[in-house]
């Protein structure tokens, strides 16, 4: 919607960045919002795009009353960072994939009035994702738009992403659709750095160890060679004691 007002009139309208209600309903959709932000961050960092989470999203310049909080955006072609809050018009990008996190308490709002108003805006894919399995049928549900209307995603992947969605307990697994590689969440990156420092760590230990045993070798061998010098030096000793004796080594058996 574009704004009919004077930019001097327009700039002394407050867009507010919060209204004072919780994030989230339940830890378990705070923790699948938390989570989806932080993969698909960390999936977009080299991209020109920004990933947001629960901030206002206002689709009509000059009518602060006329905003949305999606639980996670994801909007291209602009550039990475987060906002306190996100006005269509400025940045000039429609967010291209919306998740909600819904419940039955939400069921209205998020199946109605918001996949309504993200189809009039243009939002490519909206998905609803049910934590507690409370009213969503395998507890993921996707929307692609086709023309102006959205359709059922019935392939579990998201065209926008090249991702894979699929349920994993109470939260959203995503898998690289070239390689089949999974996303990894906060818990399981922390795990696998561990896992990949104790990986370090035992094959440092190994080098250091065969450093050891080589170092080992060295000496074995340098005391081998001392040993076969000092038997080779007894042996000329002896010979010129025979030689000073007028006996010939040689003819001692």
């Amino acid at each position: 919607m574009t704004a009919t007002v004077p930019v001097s009139v327009e700039s002394e309208i407050f867009y507010p960045s919060a209204d004072g209600q919780p994030v989230a309903e339940t830890y378990d959709h705070l923790y699948a919002l938390l989570t989806t932000l932080e993969v698909l961050k960390q999936y977009l960092a080299n991209r020109q795009a920004t990933v947001l989470a629960n901030q206002f999203l206002y689709y009509a310049q000059g009518f602060p009353k006329l905003r949305v909080a999606p639980d996670v955006m994801v909007i291209f072609d602009v550039a990475p960072g987060g906002q306190d809050n996100y006005k269509i018009w400025e940045e000039g990008q429609v967010p291209t994939v919306i998740f909600e996190m819904t419940s039955f308490g939400t069921k209205g709002q998020d199946e109605i009035f918001k996949k309504t108003l993200y189809e009039q805006l243009g939002v490519k894919e909206y998905w609803l994702f049910d934590p507690k399995g409370e009213w969503v049928e395998q507890q993921l549900r996707g929307y692609r738009l086709r023309g102006e209307i959205y359709e059922p995603i019935q392939d579990g992947r998201s065209e926008p992403l090249q991702l894979r969605l699929v349920v994993e307990g109470r939260l959203i697994g995503f898998y690289q659709e070239d390689t089949g590689e999974k996303l990894l969440i906060p818990d399981e990156l922390v795990e696998a750095l561990r896992q990949e420092i104790l990986a370090r760590q035992q094959a440092e230990e190994l080098v250091e160890q065969e450093r050891q045993r080589a170092e080992q070798e060295r000496q074995r061998a340098e005391q081998e060679r001392q040993r076969a010098e000092q038997a080779e030096l007894q042996i000329e000793q002896l010979k010129a004691r025979l030689r000073s004796l007028n006996v010939d080594p040689d003819t001692i058996q």
